[in-house]
């Protein structure tokens, strides 16, 4: 039952300070919480850091706008996340921002050690600067034309179809995701990590492989390796928030060279508060002789810089690698990418306000496995699911027999002399199989096997009926062992289920009367023990819940800003919300022939700026690029949008409308927008793919 003594670091993605935790992050730190507190189940030192991602350019334009500086921003954000992950019994051991100096100081130690390594370059590069923001764009504020693929709207730095690396610079019609401008190329000094150095190449190759990662993350790894990496442009001009690079003013670290550095610093300021010692774990020499491991649990999305660029910083700077990357899918919800629309992108506050957070641990369990595949939240099947699984099958033992020994045995267990009648001893068996299910990351077939044993121990439990027991004089010995043999299955289960349900295990062991439960506890059961009365440990899902929460977060929707995407994290542009169904018999005008209809000369347009107008009520001053010509059109949209949410997006507009001098100047067109006596105006939007100055028909 014992397994050698282990010493275990785990770490999850840093979630960026730029926006709320919702149920798509959560996939990614239960995953890591259940194995860890398996591992500390099992008896082993295991540490779990993690911290906020703090720096790059979203942070500060969003302090910007704002009124606030990026590190009131950061803080605030970062009591959000910590209040979310507690609310979800995340067990960070230490949870901190890579806005502290244990991680300024590990970036300029790296960058140093890999400087005096020749891996460091300076060199003059063209790059995209905005003219109306007056900075150099980052990556992830370019946007364009795929160069490979030539998917639109890319990403300045990779492509989210056919996942090429690319710099920015190869775009094809590159435009400004921060004001829509069309950027100006100009020339600055930047630094480079040497990615394409061949010794880092002949490194990689070894270090790709399974079982450092999974088999397809591998597959993956290797084509990106075979079709040869570039260079890492590891600098961003200013303004920029983050660390300045030393010896270099002006010029600073980009976000996605310190941001896994934030690991290091976490964990170092744990080892100050616990005492522990950080070379042991990263030092490349001292951790071979310690035989510590490090685990870095990631979205796939972020693949390319944990077994890529992240290793390789570690090795040619003198530190340990990770013994694993564990690579996760995506979540769906209802078959479908979340939607604000449909109120499925749930915030982890919102559904704190209305659903217990371990009925969704357990349902995640239930579905994740060790694969990059993606899983699905189904709402139906997560009320389902818990309402059988947890209520029905599990807690239902308890709540069956624990009245029992309350009231007939003052709380005294029986002492168990035989259990060959019992489902006990498999139950005990089974420990082994479910801890190296737990320990492969093989969740969903952990949680399958416990509720098996879960249908054997209610199965015992209709066959000796012990209610029916209880009506009958002469029994009590037997209605005694046999609510015995049920509480001692429902303390296995419990067991097996404590590193997915840590409160409701916290309330059984207090019910049990037992010490916190360990997974060596599987070889012992409670005989002629005192219980304490049984309180109810959970409820049913009540789906009406689910909806309250689905028009929450429907409800409290407003037009979002532009995409923008760094590192891990999205905020997927959405449309506004749909009118409610049109009712029957809705009025029309009058009907036009096709030429009539073909005379309107319809055309994508992209919002390239967005202003107030000084005295006007409702009217908002539009920049609207055409694809090489700009109109300026007044719409009275300003009680629905606010300027800087509509910098960027695609809109259509009346291109051939005469134009019309108003108060506050010349409007040289119309923007479509939806409204009626429910609501509007709403500004219609093309589907991906269509360009500015394309005709609509």
């Amino acid at each position: 039952m014992s397994a050698p003594h282990r010493r275990i670091l785990v770490t999850s993605a840093l979630p960026y300070a730029n926006g709320a935790i919702h149920l798509g992050h959560l996939v990614e730190y239960v995953q890591t919480d259940i194995w860890v507190r398996f591992q500390k189940m099992r008896g082993h030192e295991c540490w779990y850091v993690c911290a906020d991602d703090t720096h790059g350019t979203p942070i500060m334009l969003r302090a910007e706008k704002e009124g606030i500086t990026p590190e009131q921003l950061i803080a605030r954000v970062w009591h959000e996340h910590k209040r979310d992950f507690d609310g979800f019994l995340i067990g960070f051991d230490h949870y901190g921002s890579t806005h502290s100096h244990e991680t300024r100081a590990r970036a300029e130690q790296i960058y140093h050690r890999l400087k005096a390594a020749g891996l460091i370059e300076v060199r003059a590069i063209e790059q995209f600067y905005d003219p109306v923001k007056q900075m150099f764009l980052p990556d992830r504020y370019l946007k364009g034309e795929c160069p490979r693929c030539h998917a639109k709207d890319q990403y300045g730095d990779a492509c989210e179809v056919c996942g090429a690396a690319y710099q920015p610079t190869e775009l094809i019609e590159p435009y400004s995701a921060v004001s829509g401008a069309r950027p100006e190329r100009r020339s600055s000094e930047h630094y480079f990590f040497r990615l394409s150095d061949p010794r880092l190449a002949d490194f990689l190759r070894e270090w790709t492989r399974p079982p450092r990662v999974q088999e397809e993350a591998a597959n993956k790894l290797k084509e990106w390796l075979q079709a040869g990496l570039t260079d890492w442009d590891i600098s961003r001009d200013a303004p920029y928030f983050g660390f300045e690079i030393p010896d270099a003013p002006g010029k600073f670290f980009y976000v996605w060279l310190d941001a896994p550095i934030g690991y290091l610093g976490s964990f170092e300021a744990l080892c100050a508060r616990e005492g522990l010692d950080f070379d042991a774990y990263w030092d490349a020499q001292r951790a071979a002789d310690s035989h510590t491991e490090v685990y870095h649990f990631i979205g796939k999305d972020i693949l390319y810089f944990h077994a890529l660029f992240w290793p390789a910083m570690l090795r040619f700077a003198g530190l340990r690698t990770p013994s694993a990357v564990f690579c996760h899918g995506f979540l769906t919800v209802n078959g479908q990418k979340m939607s604000k629309s449909r109120g499925t992108f749930i915030t982890a506050e919102s559904y704190l306000r209305h659903l217990d957070p371990e009925w969704l641990r357990y349902y995640y369990a239930a579905k994740l496995g060790p694969t990059l595949e993606d899983i699905d939240l189904n709402l139906e099947d997560f009320v389902a699911r818990v309402n059988s699984d947890l209520v029905g099958k599990f807690v239902n033992i308890a709540s069956r027999t624990a009245g029992f020994i309350s009231k007939r045995f003052d709380g005294r267990l029986a002492p168990l002399p035989t259990l060959a009648d019992t489902p006990l001893p498999a139950m005990q068996a089974a420990a082994e199989g479910i801890a190296w299910l737990y320990e492969t990351r093989e969740f969903g077939k952990a949680v399958r096997e416990v509720m098996a044993l879960a249908d054997a121990a209610n199965q015992y439990l209709d066959q000796h009926k012990p209610w029916e027991m209880a009506k009958q004089a002469g029994w009590e010995a037997e209605l005694q062992r046999v609510c015995t043999v049920a509480l001692n299955a429902f303390r296995l289960l419990t067991l097996y289920l404590k590193p997915v349900l840590p409160r409701l295990a916290a309330q059984v062991e207090a019910f049990l009367n037992v010490e916190p439960l360990q997974w060596a506890d599987a070889g012992r059961l409670l005989a002629d023990h005192v219980i304490q009365p049984y309180r109810h440990l959970m409820t049913r899902v009540d789906p009406q819940a689910i909806a309250r929460m689905l028009e929450e977060n429907r409800d409290s929707l407003v037009p979002p800003p532009a995409p923008v995407r760094h590192g891990e994290h999205q905020q997927h542009a959405v449309s506004p919300p749909p009118a409610a169904a049109p009712a029957a018999g809705i009025e029309t005008l009058p009907l036009i022939s096709l030429d009539e209809f073909m005379r309107v000369d319809l055309r994508v347009a992209r919002i390239a700026a967005a202003e107030q107008v000084p005295g006007a009520d409702k009217l908002l001053r539009l920049t609207l690029d055409l694809g090489g010509e700009t109109r300026t059109v007044f719409a009275g949209i300003k009680a629905q949008y606010a300027p800087e949410q509509l910098v960027g997006r695609l809109t259509v507009m009346v291109a051939n409308l005469a134009p019309r001098k108003m108060k506050f100047g010349v409007s040289e067109g119309m923007v479509l927008a939806a409204s009626d006596e429910r609501g509007g105006p709403y500004l219609l939007a093309p589907d991906s793919g269509a360009q500015p100055g394309m005709r609509i028909k």
